[in-house]
C-alpha cells in the first residue's frame, strides 16, 4: 500500500452530482488527477466551485485507522486491517494538488483513464446505459467501480462484455469528508486482483475500504454491509412511525445519545449480555413470527453456549477480552490513566451569567462523573478562570485566574482540596499578569504555567514558594500592537523525562501567526529569562494555538487551536522527538468551537477536548473520532483528569 497517487493516467468521475463533486475532491486533495463528466454545464460548473473551496478541507480530514476484530471471531484476537502508519498519514498534507478538468460528453472524459467511477443517478437503466458506453469507449485496462448504493453490480453489467466484466465492481463511496468509509464489492466476474489495486490507492485518499479479504469472495447477492444495516435501520422507522409510536424528532434524539454519546451496537450488546440479548431477542420472536436459524440460534450457537456472554465473560463475546494489564493491577492510579472524573473550569462568559457586570466573577470549578454524566459545581464565584491540573500525590486542585480584565493586572493562581474545601491562593494579584495553562508535575512538586499579557513562562513550588519566570519575551521599541500578540504566552506542557518544556505564543486573534517553542526546564549559567539560548522555535504561521499536552513516551505533542476555520478551531498533533522527528503537523480532528483546554487519557487511547462554545468533547487517538459528551451554556476553558 502506497500513499503516492497515480498521476500519469486520470481518474474519470461520471457525474457531478452532491456525491460526484465529493468523490472528486477527494481525490483532488490526495493529489490526483481528475476528470469530471456531467452533461449538465451548470452542475460541471457547481462541481468546480465545490472542488476548489473545499478541497483544502477534505485534505486536513484526519486518515482511517482502525482495529477489527479477527473475522474469525475467536476470543482474545485482533487483527489491524489498515497499514496507514503515522509518517505516510502527515506526510499526505505535504502532496501537492491534483488537477481537475471538466466534460460534458464521456468519451473525452474516459479516453485516457485508469480508473472510473460511476455516480449517475440511482436509476438501474440509467446506470446499465452508461455502463455499456464506458465499456466502448474507455481503454481497455480501465478498471470501473459503480457507486450505486442499492442495485447489485451483477444487474448493471448486463450490456457490458465479458471480458470488460473482470475490471468492473462495485465501488461504494459514503458521504466524505463526514463519513469516510468506502466499500469494495464484487460483481461476480471481476478479477480479485483489481481489490488490491484499488484498496491501497483508496486508503491513500484517507478512507476505509473495510476488510478486502472477506469481501474478495462474496457474490454481490450478500450487498453492502452499511446499506444491509441502513435498510432494516429505515423499515423499523417507517413501522414506528406507521402505527403512531413515536415521531422523527424523538428517533433521532434517541439515535443521538443511544449511539453518539453512547457505545455502539455491537459493543452495547456486549455490555448488556449476549445471554440477555438472546433472551431479549426471543420475545421479539415469539410475537412477530420471526425467522430464528440466522439471528437468536446462532448467537446462542457461537458464543452463549461457549460461554462467550460479552464483557461479563473472561471470554469475551462479540468483541475479544479485553487484556489486563499489570501496572493497572499492582500500582495505584496516577494522572493520564483510566479517567472517572473530569475538571471543567467554566469562564463564566456565557449565558448562564444574569449580571454582564459580574461576569467576570462567575467562573466555576465543575466535576463531571463519567460514569453517571452528572456535572456538579466544586468552587464557584471564581475570576475567570482559564487553566487547571490536579496533583494525585497531593489530591490537590490548582488552577489559574486571568483576572478582572487584561489590563488589570490582577491574575492569581490557586489550590484546593478535591472537594473544594481548603482554597487558599498560592501566587496573589499583583505577581502575575494574565496566567494561563497551568501545568502539575508531581515528581517535582511544581506548577508551571504561562502568563499571556506578562508575556513569560513562569515556575512555582506546589505551596507558592520559589516562584520565578523562566522565559520573558520582551517589547522592542516601535512594536505594534499586533506584533506584541505574538509574544503573548498561552499553553504550556513539560517532558519530566527529557527535562523540557514547550509553550504556544498565540498571536493576534485569528491572525496565523501563533507559534510554538521549546527550551530547558532551566535558565542555562549565566543566562536570565529574557535572553537564554536554549529557545528553539517548532512551528509558525499557526493559526490560534492554545493549550499543550507532551506525551513523553511517544514525544507527540499535542494542542488547540481557536483561529479560522478550517486549519483553525481543531486539535492537532506533532510528533517532536525521537526517530521520526519531521515536525510535521496533523489535525485531528476540527469544527470545535473555540478549543481551548485538552487533557490525554492514554491508557483509553483518548484526548479530551474542551470549547468555549461550552462542549466537552473526546477524540479518539486512533482515528479522530470526536464525540461530545456535554453541551450547555457553559463557556469551557481548561480540563483536568482524575
Amino acid at each position: 500500500m502506497t500513499l503516492t497517487p497515480r498521476t500519469d493516467r486520470p481518474i474519470a468521475i461520471i457525474g457531478g452530482g452532491v456525491l460526484g463533486r465529493r468523490i472528486g475532491t477527494a481525490f483532488v486533495a490526495a493529489g490526483y488527477n481528475v476528470h469530471i463528466r456531467d452533461p449538465s454545464q451548470e452542475a460541471l460548473q457547481e462541481c468546480a466551485e465545490f472542488i476548489d473551496s473545499h478541497k483544502e478541507q477534505f485534505r486536513l480530514m484526519p486518515r482511517i485507522s482502525k482495529e477489527r476484530q479477527d473475522p474469525t471471531g475467536a476470543a482474545g484476537t485482533s487483527k489491524t486491517t489498515t497499514e496507514i502508519t503515522k509518517v505516510e498519514q502527515e506526510a499526505f498534507a505535504n502532496v501537492p494538488f491534483g488537477r481537475y478538468s471538466s466534460f460534458s460528453e464521456i468519451g473525452p472524459a474516459v479516453s485516457n483513464a485508469w480508473l472510473i467511477i460511476e455516480a449517475v443517478p440511482e436509476k438501474l437503466d440509467l446506470k446499465m446505459e452508461v455502463l455499456a458506453e464506458l465499456d466502448a469507449k474507455a481503454p481497455e485496462d480501465c478498471i470501473i467501480g459503480s457507486n450505486s448504493s442499492s442495485f447489485k453490480s451483477s444487474l448493471l453489467v448486463g450490456k457490458v462484455s465479458v471480458q470488460r466484466r473482470k475490471r468492473t465492481l462495485s465501488v461504494h463511496f459514503c458521504m466524505p469528508p463526514t463519513i469516510r468509509t468506502v466499500e469494495l464489492m464484487t460483481c461476480g466476474g471481476d478479477e480479485q486482483r483489481n481489490f488490491a489495486v484499488l484498496e491501497g490507492y483508496i486508503r491513500g485518499v484517507w478512507v476505509d475500504t473495510g476488510d478486502r479479504e472477506k469481501r474478495k469472495h462474496w457474490s454481490d447477492f450478500y450487498r453492502f454491509i452499511f446499506n444491509r444495516l441502513w435498510a432494516a435501520i429505515k423499515r423499523e422507522i417507517m413501522q414506528i412511525l406507521c402505527e403512531g409510536v413515536s415521531d422523527p424528532s424523538e428517533i433521532d434524539m434517541l439515535w443521538e445519545h443511544m449511539f453518539k454519546n453512547g457505545p455502539l451496537p455491537c459493543q452495547l450488546m456486549d455490555q448488556v449480555g449476549l445471554d440477555t440479548v438472546a433472551y431479549i431477542e426471543d420475545n421479539y420472536v415469539q410475537e412477530r413470527g420471526l425467522p430464528t436459524e440466522k439471528t437468536v440460534d446462532w448467537l446462542r450457537k457461537e458464543y452463549v453456549d461457549q460461554g462467550r456472554f460479552g464483557k461479563k465473560s473472561d471470554k469475551g463475546g462479540l468483541y475479544p477480552p479485553l487484556e489486563k494489564s499489570q501496572s493497572a493491577e499492582t500500582t495505584p492510579a496516577r494522572p493520564h490513566s483510566s479517567a472517572k472524573d473530569i475538571y471543567m473550569l467554566d469562564v463564566g462568559l456565557g449565558c448562564n451569567s444574569k449580571d454582564i457586570t459580574q461576569v467576570h466573577l462567575n467562573g466555576k470549578i465543575l466535576r463531571l462523573d463519567l460514569a453517571t454524566q452528572k456535572l456538579t459545581p466544586v468552587i464557584v464565584d471564581q475570576n475567570l478562570p482559564d487553566g487547571i491540573d490536579i496533583s494525585l500525590s497531593k489530591r490537590r486542585i490548582f488552577w489559574t485566574n486571568m483576572g478582572h480584565s487584561t489590563a488589570a493586572h490582577d491574575g492569581s493562581v490557586w489550590t484546593a482540596e478535591m472537594d473544594g474545601s481548603g482554597v487558599r491562593c498560592l501566587i496573589p494579584s499583583g505577581d502575575v499578569h494574565t496566567p494561563k495553562q497551568i501545568s502539575a508535575i508531581d515528581s517535582r512538586q511544581q506548577l508551571y504555567f504561562c502568563d499571556r499579557e506578562g508575556m513569560g513562562v513562569h515556575r512555582c513550588n506546589y505551596d507558592g514558594s520559589d516562584h520565578i519566570c523562566l522565559v520573558q519575551r520582551c517589547v522592542e521599541p516601535g512594536m505594534s500592537l499586533l506584533d506584541q500578540m505574538t509574544l503573548w504566552c498561552v499553553g504550556i506542557a513539560v517532558d519530566d523525562d527529557r527535562g523540557l518544556m514547550y509553550w504556544t505564543q498565540k498571536g493576534p486573534s485569528k491572525g496565523g501567526r501563533g507559534r510554538i517553542f521549546v527550551a530547558g526546564l532551566e535558565i542555562p549559567y549565566g543566562e536570565t529569562a529574557e535572553n537564554r539560548s536554549d529557545i528553539k522555535l517548532l512551528f509558525d504561521d499557526l493559526p490560534e494555538p492554545i493549550d499543550i499536552e507532551i506525551d513523553s513516551s511517544t514525544q507527540t505533542l499535542y494542542w488547540t487551536d481557536r483561529g479560522e476555520h478550517p486549519t483553525g478551531c481543531a486539535l492537532y498533533k506533532a510528533c517532536v522527538g525521537g526517530e521520526s522527528v519531521d515536525l510535521q503537523k496533523v489535525i485531528m480532528a476540527r469544527h470545535f468551537h473555540e478549543p481551548i483546554g485538552l487533557k490525554l487519557d492514554k491508557v483509553n487511547n483518548t484526548i479530551y477536548v474542551t470549547d468555549l462554545g461550552g462542549s466537552l468533547y473526546s477524540v479518539s487517538l486512533n482515528d479522530g473520532t470526536k464525540v461530545e459528551l456535554v453541551r450547555d451554556d457553559g463557556c469551557y476553558t481548561g480540563l483536568s483528569l482524575v
